[in-house]
């Protein structure tokens, strides 16, 4: 691990953060433009919403692979690098002239996801010194949530005003901003000694490192199954106006944003301890959601809560910190291809608690149950951790 001085820590972190708004923009932005691009290419929604599992394709296929083949690389040229590739996929969406192709330049978009917030959360831990790298984690995951809060809501209205292509467009850019600070102010440090592509595939028989992974992809579900159908739920169940809709998902990225802050300081207290917190804090919030279901004020409120809560890839990281051993890059990676597995995981049980007509509040119900089970996977990993010794690895 190496620490740096306070001048080049930050614009580093501001760099890599960048990188991560660039990429939570592209993401997100790209959901609330579909039926633009529908209209666009003469398709059906439905048809349309291939890019988007496209890209969540790419980010599980790219998490792993990536972060495999570029493990004996300099860190510093590696995020560079998948970040030029990620605005470059973004620039060809752009242009694409059929539906087809821009489902194309979303898979290819996705490829570097993973592996760029994977690798870029470690390097922004290695620079800090022992008992704040949780801190660096979360920097560089304030990226994704600012996205939610500033970039997606603006990306979508210019998107709307001057057409959709006007979106890639402004994340190319944002990615090339990323990748010219990583080069310009990142310091250089030397890959692990020993790095290679079968050393992190090691991280495959670690048994602790799938059962945190796992955590994860069940109990981040939660969120999803909620926050997916938020908008819907608002206008069917509740008739919120139209302006009401874009408040109630600013509010889950403020509340995403300082829930970002207190997940790095419950991560440096305790890995399987700050992830308690948060899962129950999913449960809670998904049930009083649930139970507000058709008052859209409260049904803000409820969602702002939630938001407040997706910190949780914080201790799921740190906790991979520690017990992935050499295979950090792949483990941080697969990190990431775990929560968008979570991503269509909650959008699936709740869309077949909704098709058996059980009402816009089942979507609450089933969030809080995944959530519930990512606690019960939990105390699976906290025992099979105590059992194999894991646990003795200390906070930082």
């Amino acid at each position: 691990m190496t620490t740096e001085p306070t001048t080049r820590l930050a614009p580093t972190l501001i760099a890599l953060g960048l990188g991560a708004f660039a990429i939570g923009v592209s993401e997100f932005a790209a959901m609330g433009l579909l039926p633009y691009y529908a209209d666009g290419f003469g398709v059906s929604e439905p048809a349309a919403g291939h890019a988007i599992s496209g890209y969540a394709l790419g980010v599980v296929i790219g998490a792993p692979v990536l972060a495999v083949l570029l493990a004996r690389f300099p860190r510093k040229a590696v995020l560079a690098s998948l970040i030029a590739v990620f605005g470059i996929a973004n620039l060809l969406g752009a242009i694409a002239p059929s539906m087809n192709l821009l489902t194309t330049t979303r898979v290819l978009s996705g490829l570097p996801h993973g592996a760029y917030l994977g690798i870029a959360m470690l390097f922004a831990a290695d620079l800090l010194p022992k008992g704040q790298r949780a801190k660096g984690v979360a920097r560089v995951l304030l990226g994704l949530t600012l996205a939610n809060v500033i970039g997606v809501p603006l990306a979508s209205a210019i998107g709307q005003s001057i057409g959709w292509r006007s979106l890639f467009v402004i994340v190319a850019v944002l990615a090339a901003a990323s990748a010219t600070m990583i080069l310009r102010v990142a310091p250089d440090p030397a890959p692990a000694e020993g790095a290679s592509p079968m050393r992190e595939l090691a991280a495959l028989k670690n048994r602790a490192v799938w059962l945190t992974l796992a955590v994860g992809a069940v109990g981040f579900g939660g969120v999803f199954a909620a926050y997916s159908y938020f908008s819907a739920a608002m206008i069917e169940s509740a008739s919120a106006p139209a302006w009401a809709i874009p408040l109630g998902l600013s509010a889950f990225g403020v509340g995403a944003t300082f829930g970002n802050e207190i997940a790095g300081r419950l991560a440096s207290w305790s890995r399987m301890g700050g992830t308690l917190v948060l899962l129950s804090g999913m449960v809670a919030t998904t049930l009083l959601y649930a139970a507000v279901m058709g008052n859209w004020p409260l049904m803000v409120l409820s969602i702002l809560l939630l938001g407040s809560t997706a910190g949780l890839v914080v201790p799921l990281q740190m906790r991979l910190m520690d017990v992935a051993g050499e295979a950090q890059t792949l483990a941080a990676a697969l990190n990431h291809a775990a929560f968008n597995f979570a991503n269509a995981l909650g959008p699936f049980a709740a869309g077949l608690a909704l098709s058996a007509g059980m009402g816009w509040s089942a979507t609450g119900l089933v969030g809080a149950t995944l959530s519930a089970l990512g606690i019960v996977v939990l105390a699976i990993a906290w025992t099979d951790g105590k059992r194999q010794g894991g646990l003795a690895v200390p906070a930082e």
